[in-house]
């Protein structure tokens, strides 16, 4: 089952500082690095209907679609499928379970901070670790604001 997780930080930046600790290659490799050692993404371009892949540092991963990107406030990803040494695999019975599922970063305004959520799906086989690792990552981007 699927089932949609909600984590925040409050952080003493403006948006663009914390934009920029979320998706500049050596800020993104620090904080996604608590989920898999050499974690990166690959992108051609950051702009809504572009694929993204995220992987590993043996090229192994999830590709996925951008699904809404406004720079400096949120940027949306619909996950597709898995990737294997730098390629796309065929949907299987298993990536058929999640296929579709979203992840997504917002920045709000606040007075003295702004508030980073991230909201994500995540199948209940991968609720615990999530729950343990996201706020860990969210974190190391405060501290790399």
């Amino acid at each position: 089952m699927i089932n949609r997780l909600q984590f925040s930080i409050d952080i003493q930046a403006d948006k663009e500082k914390i934009w920029n600790a979320l998706w500049e290659d050596k800020h993104y490799r620090d904080w996604s690095g608590v989920f898999g050692e050499g974690s990166h993404f690959v992108v051609e371009n950051w702009k809504e209907g572009n694929k993204i892949m995220f992987l590993d540092s043996d090229q192994n991963g999830i590709f996925s679609s951008i699904e809404k990107y406004i720079p400096n406030k949120i940027i949306q990803f619909a996950h597709i499928g898995t990737v294997v040494n730098g390629k796309e695999q065929p949907l299987d019975d298993d990536t058929k379970k999640w296929s579709g599922t979203t992840e997504a970063y917002t920045i709000i305004d606040g007075l003295d901070f702004c508030t980073l959520l991230v909201d994500i799906d995540i199948l209940d086989e991968h609720i615990d670790f999530m729950s343990e690792k996201l706020p860990i990552a969210l974190k190391k981007i405060k501290e790399n604001c």
